[in-house]
């Protein structure tokens, strides 16, 4: 059970220091780049002509891809920050996509429905997570696809762990709990939470997708500790669809 609400969640990503939200790039960072984008994208299907939310759009990055891809994109950020850098990259290279600030949980009319909503590394962020994903799956057409991205509920912190101690154990694995670290706090749920959830609000769950890091991508980088990307997954990335 979250001790703080949506709001105060929002505030706290509102107050992300610019420097951060700047070293976004194009691709977003090391883990989105090497193992979330393709397996994001491929999940996705063909975007070409698609309407497509991008629920929790952050600073934008996932959007311009997916307008690359030649996707009609909406994006929903609540975070005045994060979605203030995404509209300035978007007033300079005029993509086409419609940033709009609002609560996932209460999401307002945005232009649904939607061939299909990605929600990447935002429902482990918010305490309203099942109004948030009811949102998402509500805003799909009958057969729209879902992909969502989690931290991987047994895997969690797992490179500072790794780094710090060469190793990673799983405990409280069946526990709801905050986790607070970073600029907002993360919430821990068990993978039968988000999976249940999905399979309630009457989809089909197609794919489950934990994705491991490339050996020679990890020797390349340099990076102390990357291997734990290579033995262990981070993430999970889960492709629904909504009953017709």
């Amino acid at each position: 059970m979250s001790t703080i609400s949506n709001s105060e969640a929002i505030a706290a990503w509102s107050a992300m220091p610019t420097d951060a939200i700047e070293a976004y790039d194009d691709q977003g960072d090391f883990p989105k780049r090497h193992l979330m984008n393709g397996n994001l994208l491929r999940m996705l299907g063909p975007v070409d002509g698609r309407k497509v939310l991008d629920a929790g759009s952050g600073e934008g990055y996932l959007s311009r891809l997916l307008a690359e891809g030649g996707a009609e994109v909406v994006g929903v950020e609540p975070a005045a920050a994060l979605l203030a850098r995404a509209q300035k990259i978007e007033q300079e290279r005029r993509q086409g996509i419609r940033f709009v600030q609002a609560d996932l949980s209460t999401l307002p009319e945005v232009g649904q429905p939607f061939d299909a909503v990605v929600c990447s590394m935002v429902l482990l962020a918010i305490p309203a997570w099942q109004s948030a994903m009811a949102a998402c799956v509500s805003a799909l057409k009958p057969g729209g696809r879902f992909v969502f991205s989690i931290t991987h509920p047994a895997f969690e912190n797992l490179y500072p762990t790794w780094r710090d101690h060469g190793h990673y154990q799983v405990d409280r694995y069946l526990d709801e709990y905050e986790m607070p670290e970073g600029y907002a706090p993360d919430f821990h749920r068990p993978l039968s939470a988000y999976i249940n959830e999905v399979v309630g609000l009457g989809c089909r769950v197609i794919e489950l997708c934990e994705p491991g890091l490339d050996p020679q991508v990890a020797r390349d980088s340099g990076i102390d500790a990357i291997e734990s990307y290579v033995a262990l997954p981070n993430f999970l990335i889960v492709s629904a669809e909504r009953d017709r």
